[in-house]
């Protein structure tokens, strides 16, 4: 795979996460209402740590994985996406997930579909967007960067859907 390490957009670059970034995840890791549809909890500090070190652990052995979202014109971490793919999901996804200062400002689309074309070109197929039913806000994105619902499946127990992206090789954005 040749998985870049820097995506550039407009507002946005998306790299490899670097040490310090944790403190910067932790204010999203910590507030409950950013961790309701995953967590389900607010994480301390250490949990912060350890789920932004997963995350670059997931290049290790994904070859891929989610970026940190760094604003280019402050130089702020504002959250993450990218590719994900634990052990246990259904197959690779797009994720996203923004400090809640970061919400409502076109961060989470625009980063998606920076990583669209990448995910196609490097997995071979348009990835899937692992959403609960119930978190309206990442439904809206999905939709919002052209993905389609596919189907809803239990997932750990819960209801979540499957948004599929669209093949961005043939222009269907």
């Amino acid at each position: 795979m040749t998985v870049p390490l820097t995506i550039e957009t407009e507002r946005l670059t998306l790299r490899q996460f670097a040490h310090d970034d944790w403190r910067a995840m932790h204010e999203h890791y910590s507030d409950v209402e950013c961790t309701r549809f995953t967590f389900g909890r607010a994480l301390t500090e250490g949990e912060s740590w350890r789920a932004v070190a997963s995350m670059l652990g997931h290049w290790q052995l994904r070859g891929y994985g989610p970026y940190a979202l760094v604003e280019n014109a402050s130089a702020a971490v504002l959250g993450t996406a990218g590719l994900w793919y634990p052990y246990d999901w259904p197959e690779p996804e797009i994720k996203w997930a923004l400090l809640r200062k970061a919400w409502g400002k076109g961060y989470a689309q625009e980063a998606a579909r920076a990583v669209q074309g990448m995910a196609v070109r490097e997995l071979g197929a348009p990835p899937i967007s692992l959403i609960g039913v119930d978190n309206l806000a990442s439904t809206k994105v999905a939709l919002a960067v052209g993905a389609k619902l596919e189907r809803q499946i239990l997932f750990r127990g819960n209801p979540f859907s499957i948004y599929r992206h669209p093949d961005v090789r043939c222009g269907d954005v």
